[in-house]
């Protein structure tokens, strides 16, 4: 895992928690919502990848 992976993450982490904070002050909870989703699915797409390496080098330590 690289670490620029790692600072991605916390940046996306920051962003979306300031949007929701406005986003929520502003009496626009969906929105808040749907910026909050938006972040979980990038993190997720990134972060997907590493998780099948990390079950395929599981599988090939085990031989299953």
């Amino acid at each position: 895992m690289e670490v620029s992976l790692i600072f991605k993450i916390a940046a996306v982490g920051i962003l979306v928690t300031v949007l929701s904070q406005v986003l929520k002050h502003s009496g626009r909870e969906e929105h808040s919502f749907l910026v909050s989703l938006a972040g979980l699915i990038l993190v997720l797409t990134w972060i997907v990848p590493y998780i099948y390496d990390l079950f395929q080098t599981i599988q090939a330590l085990f031989a299953i």
